[in-house]
């Protein structure tokens, strides 16, 4: 090994996933009580160290697998987290990531042997060292990139009604959307098509449920709520 690399201090690479999910009008996170020292038993994202031959990127699809069962999520990287005493077990610097998954298809079983909870963002437990940063980060994150690509779409059921489309980017935004003008910019949109399926959960005439079309996106990709 080079003098260059030898002379120099190591330090511990890890991520950190922050794992958001929707549900009818909320914005759900899914955290895990720590099992080890330090901050046993304490609020924690799902995390890990990278390991050999092993990418950071590859490193957050593996520990998101490894928590939900799922792969081809939405992830997108947030930021990395160095300060000196952010960890107080080690010198440990983290990569952060955020994913976007339909709460409603995980592997149950997986989340619950991590004692892993899905929790509203507005009721979020404190969270040990920087976590609550990477989550903040995170949220800001993903209010940017949902005003410019569909990326909400992740978190809903392949079919949905505009009232839920509606919710999911009330959540994302943390603010309420005007009714009329929603629909007038999704009726703009081709990429948002209405089916010939009917939801009559919420009531006798029901309202029509829409799909996703990631085929007209992808050849017009404008996207602005």
């Amino acid at each position: 090994m080079p003098e260059y690399y030898s002379s120099n201090p190591k330090f511990y690479v890890s991520v950190d996933c922050i794992i958001f999910g929707f549900d009818k009008k909320e914005l759900y996170l899914l955290i895990l009580r720590r099992n080890f020292q330090p901050a046993e038993g304490e609020w924690s994202l799902m995390g890990g160290f990278v390991q050999a031959g092993e990418s950071t990127d590859d490193a957050a699809k593996r520990v998101l697998k490894e928590l939900t069962g799922l792969d081809k999520v939405y992830m997108e990287q947030v930021g990395t987290f160095g300060a000196v005493d952010r960890d107080p077990g080690e010198r440990v610097i983290s990569v952060a990531y955020y994913a976007l998954i339909n709460i409603n298809e995980y592997d149950a079983e997986q989340v619950r042997l991590h004692d892993a909870h899905w929790i509203r963002m507005n009721e979020l437990p404190p969270l040990i060292f920087d976590h609550e940063q990477m989550v903040e980060k995170a949220r800001e994150r993903m209010k940017t990139q949902a005003s410019v690509a569909p990326i909400g779409f992740n978190m809903l059921p392949r079919l949905f009604t505009l009232t839920q489309l509606q919710h999911l980017y009330e959540a994302i935004y943390g603010e309420p959307i005007d009714k009329r003008n929603f629909r007038k910019k999704v009726a703009e949109m081709g990429f948002i098509e209405k089916t010939d399926k009917i939801d009559k959960t919420g009531s006798k005439r029901g309202a029509a449920l829409y799909k996703f079309n990631n085929r007209v996106y992808r050849k017009d990709p404008r996207f602005k709520l």
